[in-house]
């Protein structure tokens, strides 16, 4: 059985900006956002906002200055700590602007980059090295699950993604669930198939990684996440949060999100 998320996980929504918002625009999103914050819902959850490379520091310098509740995270980023690659971000650049979440393995990157397993292996182990925070994405396409290998495919991205990786830091870190076929499209699995994945995610990493790993490490579900699918996405008792992609421009629709209801 699952442990209840009432046990220690303490819910993440994180909006994932993708390639949105000059750094301009994220900082009166942010602000917009900041302002439709209750204190009261911020102070029982976590929330990571995710701009652009190019909003970062704009982005870091007013949450700081207003002391705003909300983590800054990354989008991306390099394992090598520094080097000859033209266009990559270390993790030491991002940990300098007080990054604590770094997604990593996001569908878009494996499908539109080419970003293997083990390349995802390197980026969480180098954020882990940082002192940040992975937030590491696995999913299935929907010709996987059609031919029924949805669990398959979500399973061997865990087991070769964590691979080598101590239990201790496993606890700490974040899986997001999130099926390719959902991202952008309106389309969500039911609660009963979003649970099932997620429940088959903790049962892998408590059989790979310890009961204690397994109960600690938080398991977010992404893809088409809305205010009006919330609410049912979070009861789900292996859900600890979301990862937002498009409603997290708005920020009505994320404050919304953010204040989801328990049950």
């Amino acid at each position: 059985m699952s442990p209840s998320k009432t046990g220690g996980r303490r819910p993440l929504i994180s909006g994932n900006w993708k390639m949105n918002l000059t750094h301009l625009e994220a900082i009166n999103v942010v602000q917009k956002l900041a302002y439709s914050l209750e204190p009261a819902v911020t102070s029982k959850r976590d929330v990571s906002i995710h701009p652009p490379f190019t909003a970062l520091r704009s982005v870091q310098t007013v949450l700081d200055a207003d002391d705003m509740p909300m983590a800054l995270g990354a989008q991306n980023v390099h394992w090598e700590p520094s080097g000859a690659y033209t266009g990559e971000v270390s993790p030491a650049m991002l940990a300098k602007l007080n990054v604590r979440y770094v997604i990593v393995g996001h569908s878009e990157r494996r499908q539109m980059f080419g970003e293997t397993d083990e390349r995802v292996n390197k980026k969480l182990k180098a954020v882990l090295a940082a002192g940040m925070t992975p937030i590491v994405c696995v999913g299935e396409t929907l010709e996987e699950r059609e031919a029924g290998t949805t669990e398959e495919k979500v399973l061997s991205q865990i087991r070769v993604g964590l691979a080598g990786v101590a239990a201790d830091a496993v606890a700490a870190m974040v899986v997001a669930y999130e099926p390719v076929w959902a991202i952008g499209t309106g389309r969500t699995p039911t609660p009963q198939d979003a649970q099932e994945v997620c429940g088959a995610i903790r049962a892998a990493l408590v059989a790979e990684h310890g009961a204690g790993a397994g109960a600690s490490i938080r398991i977010q579900y992404g893809g088409s996440v809305k205010p009006d699918n919330i609410d049912a996405l979070m009861a789900l008792p292996d859900v600890d949060g979301a990862l937002v992609g498009g409603a997290s421009l708005d920020p009505s629709d994320f404050a919304r999100i953010v204040a989801f209801t328990e049950q």
